[in-house]
């Protein structure tokens, strides 16, 4: 199907691969280019969430581990992704004699080390963000084993807290948007005597979080549409959906470029294609996706 008017892309001013998944991603390669000891390399988990990256990489000669238990006993190469790890999968890697090469963001690490630290300090430690989420589990696995700890995903959950100390922590995943760590700080400040918040969000997350918003308020180039590019899984793709749709743009959420023709009808009669990319989302997914929407 093809669009009868000439559709012009608007691109987000941050989009695409932030400083900690390059990172890691530029290690991963490097370990594979550089193996003269010709171990294996592995990560635990997917390194990003992006399928097709992930396939690129496993085409490299990436090998990912649903667990620690998968990785060998000896000649193993371990990455560490970016999410991190819980201090006892580090722990296990050193049973193993992996050699171990750490590529968490920075920003993950300091989460993790304001959660060891205060914990270690007596406060109840809460953390914000998906219970389910490597990164929040790995945060969990460096809290001091006798600390209160609970994850909490908004401020709903944070009023049906329970208040097992007087003093209480907050840390939030990188990738939460910075209005609802806002909000669930005003909750929680009524419910203890002391309270330290720790506002952990990344700064790519937040500028990309605030590229999408600008895009929604943008008179010169008023939106007809936004496609997202990010894998399904990507917890800060999510929220640049959950931004763009809260600032009335209809949102195509897609992970490549196989997914435009199945949703060409979503094209009809929009001229203005906002185009916005999640943080494990790679460079050139987004041109080969901008390149076909042009032709639609």
């Amino acid at each position: 199907m093809l669009n009868k008017n000439k559709i012009n892309i608007v691109m987000a001013d941050h989009a695409g691969f932030c400083f900690g998944v390059k990172r890691a991603v530029d290690a991963i390669c490097e370990a594979l280019n550089n193996n003269q000891e010709n171990k294996e390399v592995w990560t635990i988990g997917l390194p990003i969430h992006n399928p097709q990256e992930v396939k690129r990489l496993e085409e490299l000669g990436l090998k990912v581990a649903n667990s620690i238990n998968e990785i060998p006993d000896k000649n193993a190469k371990v990455l560490i992704r970016a999410h991190g790890e819980p201090l006892s999968v580090l722990d296990e890697l050193k049973l193993k004699n992996a050699e171990v090469i750490d590529t968490t963001c920075p920003f993950v690490s300091r989460a993790q080390k304001l959660a060891a630290d205060l914990s270690k300090q007596g406060f109840y430690i809460i953390l914000l963000g998906d219970k389910n989420h490597p990164e929040i589990q790995g945060i969990m696995g460096h809290v001091d084993k006798n600390s209160k700890l609970e994850v909490i995903k908004d401020e709903d959950e944070a009023k049906n807290l329970k208040v097992f100390n007087s003093k209480a922590a907050l840390i939030s995943q990188t990738t939460q948007q910075e209005e609802r760590l806002a909000k669930v700080a005003g909750v929680l400040v009524s419910k203890f005597r002391e309270l330290y918040i720790c506002n952990t969000i990344c700064k790519a997350t937040a500028e990309r979080q605030e590229a999408v918003r600008a895009l929604a308020e943008d008179s010169l180039n008023k939106l007809d549409g936004m496609v997202l590019i990010g894998g399904k899984a990507s917890a800060n793709t999510g929220k640049l959906r959950d931004i763009a749709a809260k600032g009335g743009l209809q949102v195509l959420w897609i992970e490549d470029a196989a997914e435009l023709e199945a949703n060409a009808g979503w094209f009809k009669d929009k001229v203005n294609i906002g185009i916005a990319a999640g943080a494990s989302t790679p460079e050139w997914l987004i041109k080969e996706i901008c390149s076909k929407i042009v032709l639609i």
